[in-house]
């Protein structure tokens, strides 16, 4: 307990340092996207700390041990994702250097609104934020459980009150730091976690599963990766993919990007990048399996990733000194660290995206000066915060969190590629309202009955079907409203 304490106090100094200094500063286009002028290494970092940062990666441990390597199609997934971002990268970075663009929603609400149509311009902000806010307080809520479940077993300390304090620390840090914070302090996150992968977790998967010879002791479905089914597996490859062009937290980094250039680098460098993680973490669940003595009920499988740590750090040698505490309080508080680089990053987005869209920046004679929205966007996170930290309250479920979350995402991204090489995408607005909002029903709709009567419906697949059905809609909204232009002009 001693070394953990040391390892939070380095951590919490340094923090608190980062946190000042951008407390300190006045510029506002630092704080949404760091100047429009990062470099690629500090962009790739953030990347992947957020993608392979606590949340994600205790999320895709508690998928490893629930079903096998059904958790490595959702790194297969990402993979295609940033070569499809790859092509629209430096579009996407020139486009909102061009027109300040600050985030995803933004440029959604650009290039489908008017100020000549304030009624719809009104539904329409409301929709994508509102949606998209939706979201990730799921996305958000499973880093608090996740950090949640480091606590009350490194302090000894109940769920509620873990809970509580992880929401806080993120919530303060985050209002105090901006983006430029968030990069910062991703670059050192992400260097805690692959010092972990290399000292505890591919080490103590090689020592758990013998080498990997008593993998095939796992149930046939956890291997060949069917455990959640067929419809997971391929429409996991199939459609998760589109969700990279329609993440907030991707589109904050290329929109930072200091050019074309670099926006397209940091597609294809973090693609390559993740895809390690993304086995390693499912295999320290399906390692834990394995040798657990007690079978994790469903809200205790965020546990398995301290059950990792603990059974390969407890005893460490050298030289006849044991280094097994020093390493175990380092994992636990890198593993907190990389929660915060994930819950700071989502916590950032949603807050930028609710003042700028729905106070109607960009569209409006009369905006809102830049001081009060830094305000207002510091008072979003708190709020913000506070409905995610509820939502982990009530709804513990780390596996259920970070699938609807990352899966859901995908319903935007039929009228985001049709934005993207569309030369008048205005013109078809109301269809891709309509895309939206249909996809977004089916989704929760079957999420809901999947979650009520699991043997009827996988609710994890409930994105797939959302996803055609936006996709639908769009295609055939589009193909009827050229035939009546047509007909019209005729």
């Amino acid at each position: 307990m001693n070394w953990l304490f040391f390892w939070i106090v380095i951590y919490l100094i340094l923090i608190v340092f980062l946190a000042l200094r951008h407390l300190r500063s006045s510029d506002f286009d630092q704080y949404l996207v760091n100047n429009r002028n990062t470099k690629t290494l500090p962009l790739v970092f953030t990347v992947l700390a957020t993608f392979v940062g606590g949340g994600t990666s205790i999320g895709l441990m508690a998928l490893g041990y629930e079903s096998g390597f059904a958790a490595v199609s959702i790194g297969i997934a990402y993979v295609i994702g940033f070569v499809i971002m790859s092509f629209y990268a430096g579009k996407i970075r020139t486009y909102g250097a061009d027109n300040n663009i600050y985030s995803f929603p933004h440029y959604l609400n650009h290039k489908f609104t008017s100020t000549k149509e304030k009624g719809f311009s009104r539904i329409f902000s409301a929709t994508v934020s509102g949606v998209n806010i939706f979201i990730f307080f799921f996305i958000l809520a499973a880093q608090f459980v996740a950090m949640a479940s480091l606590l009350k077993y490194s302090f000894e300390i109940g769920y509620t009150t873990a809970v509580i304090i992880s929401a806080l620390i993120i919530i303060i840090y985050t209002a105090i730091a901006g983006l430029s914070g968030v990069i910062l302090t991703d670059m050192i996150q992400f260097i805690a976690i692959v010092i972990m992968i290399l000292l505890i977790f591919i080490p103590g998967i090689i020592d758990d599963t013998e080498f990997f010879s008593r993998m095939q002791e796992l149930p046939r479905e956890m291997l060949n990766g069917t455990q959640l089914g067929w419809g997971f597996l391929i429409g996991t490859i199939l459609f998760l993919s589109w969700s990279v062009l329609v993440r907030m937290d991707i589109w904050q980094r290329i929109l930072a990007a200091k050019s074309e250039k670099v926006a397209r680098k940091v597609s294809i460098w973090s693609g390559i990048g993740m895809l390690p993680f993304y086995i390693i973490f499912p295999m320290v669940g399906m390692a834990i399996k394995l040798v657990l003595e007690r079978e994790l009920a469903t809200n205790e499988s965020a546990d398995v990733a301290y059950e990792f740590i603990s059974r390969h750090t407890f005893e460490v040698f050298l030289m006849d000194i044991n280094f097994g505490p020093v390493l175990l309080g380092f994992a636990v508080v890198g593993l907190l660290s990389a929660l915060m680089s994930s819950g700071d990053s989502f916590l950032n987005i949603i807050s930028i995206s609710a003042v700028k869209d729905f106070v109607g920046w960009g569209k409006k004679k009369e905006e809102i000066s830049k001081k009060k929205a830094h305000l207002m966007i510091r008072i979003a996170t708190i709020i913000f915060g506070i409905i995610a930290l509820f939502t982990a309250l009530v709804f513990p479920y780390i596996v259920d969190l970070m699938v609807v979350g990352i899966s859901t995402i995908t319903i935007f991204a039929p009228i985001t590629l049709f934005a993207l090489i569309s030369k008048n995408a205005f013109a078809y607005r109301r269809v891709a309202l309509a895309s939206i909002l249909s996809a977004f029903v089916i989704n929760l709709i079957l999420f809901i009955y999947g979650t009520l009567y699991p043997e009827l419906f996988q609710a994890k697949t409930s994105f797939v079907p959302a996803f055609v059905v936006g996709s639908l809609v769009l295609i055939i909204g589009v193909f009827i409203s050229k035939t009546k232009n047509m007909l019209h002009e005729s």
